[in-house]
């Protein structure tokens, strides 16, 4: 079993995602697919098609939440040393030679939102900054090509 790493709020995400699909999801899932059998014909029936595939969604996905709550170790934030770059924290760093500052906080690849600002510590820039510390010059290999970025700040 591969570990996962999740902050305490990413843990509390997607628990709770688990719980309504369980629940909620689960329960509005099985009333649609029992809508479309009384539809009639089920060979050529595209809602009770529709349905049985969100089914498989539904299922699959509480599969998935199930192994990766079992399997995540939550990163205790107030542990974290604060002088270095771990999941948990929370960075601001300057692609050198470009652009303003960015904010960033490292967590677990089943917890990153880039466009929230939350990158995975698997992905290129997170990788790449894991250990390090302010002042720092990091140089990160990205699919798109190399570059440099300055570590400014550690919260």
């Amino acid at each position: 079993m591969s570990v996962s790493f999740l902050t305490q709020e990413g843990y509390d995400e997607l628990l709770n995602e688990l719980q309504f699909l369980r629940g909620e999801k689960r329960k509005e899932v099985a009333e649609r697919l029992h809508e479309a059998m009384e539809g009639g014909e089920l060979i050529e029936n595209a809602e009770y098609e529709a349905a049985k595939n969100e089914q498989a969604f539904v299922e699959g996905r509480i599969i998935e939440l199930e192994y990766l709550l079992a399997t995540a170790r939550v990163v205790d934030e107030g542990s974290l040393n604060p002088d270095i770059i771990q999941v948990g924290s929370k960075v601001t760093i300057k692609e050198v030679g470009v652009g303003e500052e960015e904010n960033y906080t490292i967590v677990g690849a089943a917890e990153a939102k880039p466009d929230l600002g939350k990158i995975s510590n698997e992905s290129p820039l997170g990788k790449a900054l894991l250990n390090h510390k302010v002042g720092d010059r990091v140089t990160v290999n990205a699919p798109a090509g190399t570059f440099k970025v300055d570590v400014i700040r550690l919260d």
